[in-house]
């Protein structure tokens, strides 16, 4: 069975959390985000909450809350909801740059690094941020968008054989 799916406001956020766990949705799985910052019709990021109803054994039910909040807009935290929601949503301020508002762990030290070293600066996860390995050399692999292929210059495939078996070239001519 497919997991059941809510679209709701950024302001309606923590209480549609709140009201998916009265109606059994107890078990917090994750909170992340996707960027869709460069969308055309309502810019932002898509902020996702999976939560699972585990109350009768056999019969699994999971929900799949969203919310687009717009970029530089704070959105309520839901640690005071799931306290599970604060390594997520660390993470997702770290990798993202998205604010929280109400963020509370236990330590009073608010939304800070979690996953990235020390004195990086950026947001990774945002589909702006330059990777630095491609911004000093050529990307390996695949082309990038836009650039063409050009079947003159690309390496044949090896032919396989079965081990044991000498070339076609080998043996009396």
């Amino acid at each position: 069975m497919a997991d059941e799916t809510r679209a709701v406001g950024p302001g309606d956020w923590r209480e549609a959390v709140a009201s998916a766990r009265a109606e059994g949705f107890a078990f917090f799985d994750w909170l992340s985000a996707v960027d869709g910052t460069h969308e055309e019709e309502a810019p932002g990021f898509d902020v996702v909450c999976h939560l699972y109803d585990v109350s009768a054994p056999g019969a699994l039910r999971g929900l799949l809350l969203t919310t687009r909040v717009a970029d530089g807009r704070p959105l309520d935290s839901l640690t005071g909801v799931v306290a599970g929601a604060a390594w997520h949503e660390r993470e997702t301020h770290e990798m993202f740059g998205i604010e929280f508002d109400g963020f509370d762990d236990g330590t009073g030290l608010g939304l800070r690094p979690l996953l990235l070293p020390d004195g990086f600066e950026g947001t990774p996860l945002r589909k702006s941020f330059q990777l630095a390995a491609r911004a000093s050399k050529p990307w390996p692999g695949g082309k990038e968008p836009g650039e063409g292929h050009d079947s003159a210059r690309a390496p044949g495939r090896r032919r396989v054989q079965a081990p044991g078996v000498p070339p076609p070239e080998w043996g009396p001519r």
